[in-house]
């Protein structure tokens, strides 16, 4: 895993097959959508797979300046003439938003999205499908969502004590290994090499049942993180402050 810290220049912009991002939460104010901008405008890439929880909820209002102007960005490199495939893939916050996305950003979306490159099979899907809590228990979590939103509103700066429960939720929950376990499975099932995920908010490797399964992170917590695809087909996971 590699840190960034510098912001990039035109002498030095990384040429790459793929990039995958997740978890980027427009609408809450942890979402870090103006450095992921940045970022972004770092790399050449064919394709950028925007896999799931792009959208916080469905509160369009709760978009700020930068928010936007990410959803700009989108729009703009998805412009066929740019050459470039975009995919969003659907995850629990923005589920159902299909319709909504097409016309906000002209791009298809897909509950799975499964590609081909320098002869791997590769699969990307949210991670949610392998959450027992959420899908068990709808109204606790709709709960916790709105308690995790009220310590946003009146969070400062960093926003510590939001992104501290956050990331407390997730491993009491223990969906690092949960998630992993359940999309090496789905993967073998399928017959791909790779898989990738999000959902847990942390960046995770491994390799189980001739399965390679990487998590890409969020954008809601510092350091943002995201799945980098190289021409050559090694997959890295790339941290950014």
């Amino acid at each position: 895993m590699e840190v960034q810290q510098e912001a990039h220049s035109e002498q030095n912009i990384r040429d790459v097959d793929t990039v995958i991002i997740s978890d980027v939460h427009l609408g809450s104010p942890v979402c870090r959508a103006k450095r992921l901008v940045e970022v972004l405008e770092g790399f050449r890439f064919n394709r950028l797979i925007l896999n799931g929880d792009i959208f916080d909820d469905v509160n369009f209002k709760r978009l700020s300046s930068a928010h936007w102007k990410f959803l700009s960005y989108i729009r703009k490199i998805s412009n066929p003439e740019k050459n470039i495939e975009v995919v969003w893939v659907e995850g629990n916050h923005d589920e159902g938003l299909a319709e909504i996305i097409s016309v906000l950003i002209g791009i298809p979306a897909y509950k799975e999205y499964e590609w081909e490159h320098a002869g791997k099979k590769i699969l990307a899907i949210h991670g949610h499908q392998w959450d027992r809590f959420l899908n068990e228990n709808v109204f606790i979590s709709k709960v916790a969502a709105a308690f995790y939103l009220y310590t946003q509103k009146f969070g400062k700066g960093r926003q510590k004590i939001s992104r501290f429960l956050k990331r407390r939720s997730k491993r009491w929950l223990r969906l690092t290994g949960k998630v992993a376990g359940g999309a090496i499975d789905h993967a073998k099932f399928k017959g791909v090499n790779v898989v990738i995920c999000g959902h847990t908010h942390h960046t995770f490797q491994k390799e189980d049942k001739g399965i390679i399964y990487f998590n890409s992170g969020c954008w809601t917590d510092v350091p943002s993180s995201l799945v980098v695809i190289e021409h050559s087909g090694e997959i890295r996971i790339e941290d950014f402050d």
